[in-house]
């Protein structure tokens, strides 16, 4: 902990992420990667928070194309959310025997407790990881700005937002062998060059109270860790 700067981190993870190679799913060897990851977090002595996307299981953004409404889509979009927390949660506590809660912004109670930020923080202060699914319960907005909004409520220090890059590059480091990494950004920088880390209502809510945004890749053993302990890992913007 001594190591640390942070005392509190909300990582945030694409629901792609579970998907591993395939993309779409579960796949059960990414489960363990991601949930091994944060419980590395959790044995530094940190507060660790999680907020996950769906897009392994239904992405919203494109229903339209099927004739359904953009509401109804993100509704579904939240679901899915779901779904990936109750994996996560199952995986952390039955194969690395930690405690956990999953809260959700849309209430379901026979599968996890309804979302009530002094609850939260009560978890978190007796050393649960605390998994925020159902985004942010409402239509229109994204598991981007969820993190960005639980991460101000509940006194986060940093997001980490794990991606399949290092970083934040000019332009895609995948097409473009010359893209440009950047270390560091101001939250302008992001929203003026329209650089594809966060949605700009997610990037204007971190500015507002000040919170740091690292983005790093989550690709192997020790990468939140390194993330947290060693400065110049991913890109920061703050």
């Amino acid at each position: 902990m001594s190591q640390c700067k942070y005392r509190h981190v909300m990582l945030k993870l694409s629901g792609e992420m579970l998907g591993g190679n395939q993309g779409y799913g579960i796949d059960g060897d990414a489960l363990l990667m991601i949930a091994s990851e944060i419980a590395d977090a959790h044995n530094l002595g940190l507060m660790v928070s999680v907020v996950i996307g769906g897009g392994n299981i239904f992405r919203g953004s494109a229903a339209a194309k099927w004739g359904i409404e953009r509401a109804s889509a993100d509704y579904m979009g939240m679901l899915a959310t779901i779904i990936n927390g109750l994996a996560l949660q199952a995986t952390l506590e039955n194969k690395f025997n930690l405690h956990t809660r999953v809260m959700t912004a849309i209430s379901m109670p026979s599968l996890a407790e309804p979302y009530i930020r002094r609850k939260a923080m009560k978890h978190l202060e007796e050393k649960r990881i605390v998994i925020f699914a159902g985004g942010t319960g409402n239509p229109l907005f994204t598991t981007d700005t969820a993190a960005s909004l639980r991460a101000r409520e509940v006194g986060a220090d940093i997001i980490l937002k794990a991606t399949k890059v290092d970083g934040i590059y000019d332009s895609d480091p995948m097409k473009n062998p010359n893209a440009k990494k950047y270390q560091k950004l101001s939250y302008l920088d992001v929203i003026s060059q329209k650089l594809d880390v966060m949605d700009a209502t997610a990037i204007t809510m971190c500015m507002e109270a000040n919170l740091p945004i690292m983005v790093f890749k989550l690709a192997e053993p020790g990468s939140v860790r390194q993330a947290l302990l060693n400065d110049g890992v991913g890109t920061t913007v703050n």
